[in-house]
């Protein structure tokens, strides 16, 4: 299939004689994924679907309680701190943004009127600029107008260094025009091909500006609005208990017609993602869990029961290790694993290179993901045009050896090599979960036969995944020498994914550890490649400028990818929930009702 074709399917798209998905279902024959065919509609101004899911109640309310587990508990409800999914899932219940992702990578109007295209004028011909049109209408829980003013708020106060904002990459180097109390223009300093980004999925939530605007700076976390939000979402906030429970009500005036069905809502967090699975897929005494991080043969059993139902839904998450370069055992500056430092062994890159040979991916996901993840070796892997064809994973214990005697790293007599007085011994953390705890042990027993020896450490993942930025086992504090854990893609695009590999994003105790590069790794070409794709207009240009800063950090086995991860989540059998792996779980939540 060549550009004409594909340019006659947009033309059968436009004039109705060629349903949409018939659209995406043709080019997913020839190996351009749904959120390709999807975006290449929407800059050939093709309107998107209404809706995802079907919805069918006639009516607001009546729908009874809604019981979601996520059990690796919230601990805050401000979208631009929420460094872990969990907090972004919970925010998410009360802030909303312009648009979101559904799952077939389709923008999504939330806030806005419309997604911005050409044809409506919202799109700039030369890359430039984007102009929202915002819903009217629409009230903030506490009676008050959303209003563009809202929106110019919320860039000031992410955009603010001293904000300290988990979202600020999105934020810093755009700037955003009020033209009248329902649109907005955001300006780019540079052609921007993907524009999607600012007030868009996961790091696009608007805030109130009457509720935050004596919180931004150096104030934003004394804000009450962190933890007792004002949102404009389907439910109004009840109460919230960090690291445990939200409750949550019906909002008698959300701004969608007939939405949310649900009266009352109740997010349950803590506990294991087993004993949410069971809850779920056994007893019912929950509707749906989140992020079901089971042996999959566990499920399997589990659903035998008949009470619930598996939603795995396809995403670009990825389960990876980081390899410390710094030393995280010696304070510099008030902070381990500062960027300035040097690992005593991990800085080698042969040592990295033997431990990605040690990894058995097969194994993890034949044995404990299976619907859960593929083995990769590619960090992006979703869609299917910015994954590399050059990278490839192999487990081999001999050759793993013969790199380290080839290094100089001598066998011990206690059976670990050293060198230069240094030995390969390394402390190895991840979250408390049985799939992680397993993938622990295959690869320290891998190790071992190498001369390699790990310390497992699993933290508690609401600890593992806070945002509290005086806990010293958060993963952005990356005090140990190895860890483990799942990221995601919040968008079909991977361009703010990949800003984990730049320069201008390593986390650091000035930033609060909010910097989106927790490896503090950097490389003048990644940044390079970066930069040049963040201004490149031509598609495959640009696809190939962010899979060279993917490979630069994978071939320097500084990320070292595991599985290609799918989202799975446990659902009631009389639960229709929107989902997507392109946005958290909540990104849809009033269109939730039960069957």
């Amino acid at each position: 299939m060549d550009e004409n074709d594909i340019r006659g399917l947009v033309a059968g798209v436009k004039q109705g004689t060629l349903s949409r998905r018939s659209f995406v279902r043709t080019l997913a024959a020839v190996g351009i994924t749904a959120p390709i065919a999807s975006q290449i509609l929407l800059w050939n101004d093709v309107a998107m679907a209404d809706a995802t899911l079907e919805y069918k109640p006639t009516k607001a309310g009546g729908g009874g309680p809604l019981k979601l587990l996520v059990w690796q508990a919230p601990t805050l409800l401000n979208p631009h701190f929420a460094v872990g999914t969990k907090d972004q899932i919970a925010s998410r219940i009360f802030f909303e943004p312009l648009a979101g992702w559904d799952k077939e990578g389709n923008l999504f109007p939330c806030l806005a009127a419309e997604v911005p295209t050409k044809a409506n004028g919202g799109l700039a011909a030369d890359g430039t600029s984007v102009t929202w049109k915002l819903k009217q209408g629409v009230r903030w829980h506490d009676g008050k107008p959303f209003t563009a003013d809202d929106v110019v708020f919320t860039w000031t106060y992410a955009s603010d260094l001293a904000t300290a904002a988990y979202t600020t990459g999105s934020y810093k180097d755009i700037k955003v025009e009020k033209i009248d109390d329902h649109t907005v223009k955001v300006i780019f300093k540079d052609p921007t091909p993907f524009w999607a980004d600012p007030f868009v999925g996961s790091v696009g939530p608007i805030l109130p500006k009457h509720h935050f605007g004596e919180y931004a700076g150096a104030k934003s976390r004394d804000a009450p609005g962190n933890l007792k939000p004002v949102g404009t979402g389907p439910y109004r906030f009840v109460e919230f208990k960090p690291g445990d429970m939200i409750k949550a009500e019906r909002n008698p005036d959300y701004h969608v017609k007939n939405q949310p069905h649900f009266d009352t809502l109740e997010v349950k967090g803590g506990g294991d993602a087993v004993s949410a699975a069971r809850a779920v897929l056994q007893t019912g005494e929950y509707d749906f869990a989140w992020n079901l991080l089971v042996e999959d043969e566990v499920l399997k059993r589990m659903e035998t029961s008949g009470k619930g139902r598996i939603d795995v839904q396809p995403s670009g998450n990825v389960e990876f290790m980081i390899l410390n370069t710094t030393d995280p055992w010696t304070e510099v500056d008030g902070e381990r694993s500062n960027a300035k430092t040097k690992h005593p062994s991990l800085s080698d890159p042969a040592v990295r290179k033997a431990i990605n040979l040690l990894i058995d991916r097969d194994s993890i996901q034949k044995y404990i993901y299976g619907r859960g993840g593929t083995a990769t070796a590619s960090f992006v892997n979703e869609p299917k045009r910015f994954k590399s064809s050059k990278l490839a994973y192999e487990f081999n214990i001999d050759k793993a050896n013969k790199i380290l005697d080839e290094a100089g790293w001598k066998m011990g007599a206690d059976g670990v090599r050293e060198k230069d007085g240094k030995k390969l011994k390394y402390v190895f953390q991840t979250s408390t979960n049985a799939p992680r705890q397993k993938t622990q042990a295959i690869i320290k027993q891998a190790c071992q036969k190498a001369g390699i020896e790990l310390e497992l450490k699993s933290v508690t993942a609401s600890v593992f995944f806070s945002s509290d930025v005086g806990n010293p086992d958060t993963y952005t504090k990356f005090y140990c020498d190895m860890e483990m854990y799942a990221t995601t893609q919040p968008q079909p695009d991977p361009e703010r994914f990949l800003n984990q590999c730049v320069s201008w994003e390593i986390a650091t105790k000035d930033n609060k550890w909010l910097g989106r590069n927790v490896s503090r790794w950097s490389d003048p070409e990644a940044d390079k490649a970066y930069k040049a794709a963040q201004k490149e207009l031509d598609p495959a240009k640009r696809a190939a400028l962010l899979i060279k800063v993917n490979e630069i950090f994978c071939e320097a086995n500084i990320l070292v990818p595991l599985l290609s991860r799918t989202n799975v989540g446990g659902c009631l059998n009389n639960l229709m929930a929107d989902l997507s792996g392109w946005d958290v779980t909540t990104w849809n939540l009033g269109s939730w009702y039960r069957s």
